[in-house]
This record gives C-alpha cells, structure tokens and sequence, in this order.
C-alpha cells in the first residue's frame, strides 16, 4: 500500500471512550506528513541526481569507447609507418648495396683499363729502347768503320 503526505494528514481515527485527543493526533501526523513530503522531495531529488549521472556516464562511456577506438587507430598507424619506415630503410640499404656495386665495377673497369695502358706503355718502352739500342748500335758500328778506315 502506497501512503502519500496526504494520506497521512487527512487520516481518520475512530474515536473511544478515552481516545486521543484529536488536535495532538492531527498535530503529530501533520509533522509526520511534512517529515514525509520532505523524504519525498529528497527522493525525488536523488532520483533526478542519479539520472543526471547515469546520462553522464553513457556519455562519458561512449567517450571512452571513442578514445578507445582512436588509440587503436593511433597504434594501427604507428605500425604502418613503421612498416614503411622499414620498407623504406630496406630500399634505401638495397640501393645504396645497387651503388656500391656499380662503383666497384667500374673502378674494377677503370683499373683494367689502367693496367692495359701500363702494359701498352710497357711494350711501347721496351720497343723504343729497343729501336734506340738498334740505332745507337747501328751509329756505333758506322763510328767503328769510320775508325777503321781512317
């Protein structure tokens, strides 16, 4: 059974031989029904409160689902640029090895090249000291008849 303030104060008694006396019963029920309505509006306060704060709290829940879902976004994207931080650093060693190759070839090649041309100057020194030894030769022959015939 609900009992309103109202109720309370407007309660009937049946009276006896040597009942209450009627204005202390009504006096005493009045206090209990402003005790009462007083409770009421104090409940009525929480429950509005306890509203206010369950709202609140979805909403900072769906506040802290969002977050959520951005640090997982944050981290997703944290492992992709690493990832092509990675593929990058990979590319980048893979060409600068792609250079070193080349300039090795072609300091191999340079260094070919040198060595033909040493050994052409080589050959082209031992022809001319060759060709020298043959002429002075021939000129110390021609000087020796040249003695000899004098």
């Amino acid at each position: 059974m609900d009992l309103t303030p109202l109720d309370v104060r407007y309660q009937e008694f049946p009276t006896g031989l040597r009942g209450y006396q009627k204005e202390a019963v009504r006096t005493y029920l009045a206090q209990v029904a402003e005790v009462m309505e007083g409770l009421i509006r104090e409940n009525e306060g929480l429950r509005e409160r306890l509203k206010a704060l369950e709202e609140e709290n979805a909403r900072l829940k769906e506040g802290e689902g969002e977050l959520k879902r951005a640090v997982v976004a944050a981290e997703k994207i944290a492992r992709e640029l690493k990832a092509q931080a990675e593929r990058e650093a990979e590319l980048i060693r893979r060409e600068a090895l792609a250079a070193k190759e080349q300039v090795l070839r072609e300091a191999a090649e340079e260094l070919k090249r040198l060595r033909g041309e040493v050994e052409r100057a080589k050959q082209e020194k031992a022809l001319f000291l060759g060709q020298l030894r043959a002429l002075l030769e021939g000129y110390l022959e021609a000087l020796r008849r040249l003695e000899a015939g004098s």
